[in-house]
């Protein structure tokens, strides 16, 4: 099979190579995808730059990116129904604590891993399922229900926060969002109740404003660090801020006082080790939203195969809309 791998760190354009290797035969348990899109996503590209904090070389080899993908099942392993060979699936954690990703043009891993792909749904979609829709379905309904509450998603024109944004109006919340100006309108379109401009000096008192002075009971929040002032002011008491990121802000520093006198909860997400029942749970929000139309993953482009570092380099820019794709197949 053909790959895209890299052996150390570094540019994308620099150490991104196609190889071959040999497809990895399915062991007990494991399932063989032949893949047709490869979910790109920043934490891909920060690993292969290598910007994870004390990670100095690669722990592999050789190692092929991207967690996320879809295609279809080419062949199982023992313990695995048979009737699986054929079937279309949408992949999550393809690369994650393993060599191998979804950079290729076929993937050997777990079948628990390989969700079967909902019959409307086209394979494109289903790579954008992984990182930013479990995100997006964990911050927003990882406390339960959300008809009837108020929640704030910062960072709505992002791959995670669009579809945060049509997850919250679909289940019934009245939805804030804060994004640049330029894309007000197609946050507006996505189910956002407000949106407002992410640097007005004036944020605090207009999110405050549209919730009657009542305050936010969910905040799903991609720049912790940065906006951790700002959920001090405009969360209700009793409120959770649901964060999946902090990239320009990493070592945040906080007044406890106005987290402590509203009792707030901060809950972390990294989807990488959701537990099996908030991902189960997490699969069927995203299955459901998408069957019933309150879902439509944003697509920003997809990119030829021999074209991975322009992929990895395009997920890494300000202002993309929507997911960015490998097609692989």
């Amino acid at each position: 099979m053909r790959a895209i791998c890299y052996d150390r760190f570094g540019d994308a354009a620099d150490v991104l190579s196609i190889k071959e290797f040999a497809p990895q035969t399915p062991e007990a348990g494991d399932v063989l995808v032949r893949l047709s899109f490869s979910g790109v996503n920043p934490s891909d590209a920060k690993a292969r730059a290598g910007l994870r904090p004390g990670v100095t070389k690669p722990a592999y080899p050789n190692t092929i990116p991207h967690s996320d993908g879809a295609g279809v099942i080419e062949a199982v392993g023992s313990g695995v129904d048979p009737a699986r060979v054929g079937q279309r699936v949408w992949i999550y954690n393809g690369q994650w604590q393993r060599a191998f990703g979804t950079a290729a043009e076929t993937i050997t891993l777990p079948a628990t891993q390989a969700v079967p792909l909902p019959e409307s749904v086209s394979e494109d979609v289903g790579a954008t399922l992984g990182i930013p829709g479990l995100t997006a379905a964990q911050t927003v309904f990882g406390g339960g229900v959300v008809s009837g509450t108020t929640v704030l998603i910062s960072g709505g024109a992002g791959a995670v926060g669009h579809t945060a944004v049509q997850l919250a109006a679909w289940g019934g919340a009245r939805v804030i969002s804060t994004c640049s100006p330029q894309a007000r309108e197609e946050i507006t379109s996505a189910g956002a109740d407000h949106v407002f401009d992410y640097a007005d000096p004036d944020l605090a008192a207009k999110i405050l404003e549209a919730t009657d002075g009542h305050g936010i009971d969910r905040a799903v929040e991609v720049e912790f660090g940065q906006n951790l002032a700002l959920l001090g002011e405009v969360m209700r008491p009793l409120g959770t801020i649901a964060t999946y990121g902090s990239g320009k802000d990493m070592t945040p520093t906080m007044s406890f006082g106005p987290l402590l006198f509203k009792a707030l909860k901060i809950d972390i997400t990294l989807i990488y080790i959701l537990p099996d029942a908030s991902r189960k749970a997490a699969i069927a929000r995203l299955h459901d939203a998408l069957a019933t139309g309150g879902l439509t993953p944003r697509i920003d482009k997809i990119f030829d195969f021999e074209d991975c570092a322009a992929a990895q380099d395009a997920v890494m820019t300000p202002g993309r809309k929507g997911a960015v794709l490998l097609r692989t197949g």
